[in-house]
């Protein structure tokens, strides 16, 4: 199995630090608003990852935090005249809330930084004791020029950091620091009512970046497999990571970087970002769309390292794929009923090629498109079988078992579940099949446009009439 790693931009041979078992960091939100489109792309993204990971057979220890302290969270929370944990309560349930319908699973784990205040306050004081980390007027900086290969992971030229960095800080700031490139590990309070905690170093609270390197040391040890998020992230972010974390532990953080694309918007396929202010809510959209799953299908099936165009549009085709994927698996579910015993060796074979073909486009870091053209393929087997004059109930459940599972992978499910009964619909079926058996062909159409119209769709097969809703 090769994963592609930002470190070495490559696509590398990946093997488990420990036999059956990965253990995996992924940053999540800040918790200041509903989260958008993007934020989701990320957590379907790596929740894909964990399932096929799973599917494989690996025990998953899956990490993703929760911001809940910053100076978005402090502005949010005067602005709403609530405090900054009332904040936070509200948004990490609406994350919940939200993140449900799209069969995101929980974390193994999903810690809050402010639930580990004191592990970051000696986090930090051992950086300043190994002299990697400084005081100046109660905030705490980190040297970045000390840590060897400082930007790595970014792949951008020290230099060129640094005069970026310096163009970034205003005079105040420039004081403070000793490069322009360091980074705060420790905040001093600004004002006397702002969400603060008493340190070494006075009223104050965490930096940012530090707040994952604690979380994720804490929870997986201090050299673990796979550390994900979108690919904003890798600079400044994971390398600040990297940075204070190895400088911590003298160990290698993360063998493999792992991050997902933007969502972009418009016609010029511009990053959805808060900040841009061109983003849709999970929340917003999740009262317009019929079926969340067109969403978490439309996500997890793009390659996670590919930006993804949202749009109405590709929303529209997305819902087509998926239905063709759901009647094929109905219309083979519906020979169950009239299956004989036994199997198809010769079809059996075939899915099993198929499942394989799956398996290799996932082993090639999560080459979800091909492995959707696999899964297409097991579908138009499923509907070529269904066909059959006669048809076999081991071969039938077989395949079906694989469709189901193949997109549960993807995170899509609910093929299983049948149309809830409808005595009223059934009734007109019951009474178009006998005009039929009658040749009362006026009144059979007659009744299939009255369902029609109230978007039930018929299938007539030799087993019988079936019926869905469009």
């Amino acid at each position: 199995m090769k994963v592609f790693n930002t470190m070495t931009l490559t696509k590398e041979e990946f093997i488990p630090m420990h036999t059956n078992e990965i253990n995996m960091y992924v940053c999540g939100p800040t918790v200041y608003n509903y989260i958008h489109i993007g934020n989701a792309r990320s957590a379907i993204a790596f929740d894909t990852i964990r399932r096929y990971f799973e599917y494989k057979g690996y025990q998953v220890n899956y990490v993703s935090n929760f911001t809940d302290i910053d100076d978005k969270m402090i502005n949010t929370a005067r602005a709403e005249n609530i405090t900054v944990p009332e904040l936070a309560d509200k948004f990490i349930a609406a994350y919940f809330e939200d993140t449900k319908p799209l069969n995101v699973r929980p974390a193994t784990v999903q810690p809050r930084a402010t639930d580990n205040i004191p592990e970051i306050i000696a986090f930090v004081q051992d950086l300043v004791d190994k002299g990697y980390a400084y005081e100046s007027a109660g905030d705490v900086y980190y040297r970045a020029s000390k840590f060897d290969d400082y930007g790595a992971l970014a792949h951008q030229d020290v230099a060129e950091m640094e005069h970026n960095a310096a163009g970034r800080l205003d005079d105040a700031e420039m004081d403070r620091k000793e490069d322009p490139m360091d980074f705060a590990v420790w905040k001093a309070s600004k004002t006397d009512d702002e969400i603060s905690w008493e340190s070494p170093w006075g009223q104050g609270r965490p930096g940012w970046h530090i707040e994952c390197s604690v979380m994720a040391t804490k929870y997986l040890g201090n050299h673990f497999d796979i550390h994900g998020g979108g690919i904003d992230l890798a600079f400044p972010h994971h390398t600040n990571e990297i940075a204070q974390s190895e400088a911590k532990t003298g160990e290698t953080f993360v063998n493999k970087w792992l991050h997902n694309g933007f969502v972009t918007v418009g016609d010029e396929e511009e990053k959805m970002s808060k900040s841009l202010g061109n983003f849709t809510t999970v929340h917003d959209l999740l009262q317009e769309i019929d079926d969340p799953m067109v969403l978490r299908f439309f996500m997890a099936t793009t390659q996670y390292r590919r930006p993804i165009a949202f749009s109405e549009k590709n929303m529209t085709q997305a819902a087509r794929n998926l239905e063709r994927i759901r009647t094929g698996y109905r219309n083979l579910k519906f020979r169950l009923a009239d299956a004989t015993p036994g199997q198809s060796a010769e079809t059996d074979a075939k899915v099993a090629d198929l499942v394989a073909k799956y398996v290799e486009a996932m082993d090639d870091d999560f080459n979800v498109q091909n492995a959707l053209a696999a899964v297409y393929e097991l579908v138009e087997l499923a509907n070529i079988y269904a066909e059959q004059t006669a048809v076999q109930s081991e071969t039938v459940t077989n395949i079906l078992n694989q469709i189901e599972t193949l997109m549960g992978v993807f995170g899509v499910d609910g093929f299983d579940q049948e149309e809830e009964a409808d005595t009223d619909i059934q009734a007109l079926i019951d009474e178009r099949d006998a005009a039929r058996a009658n040749r009362d062909f006026a009144r059979s159409d007659e009744i299939r446009d009255e369902l029609s119209a109230q978007g039930v769709i018929l299938e007539d097969t030799p087993q019988g009439t079936r019926w869905h809703k469009a």
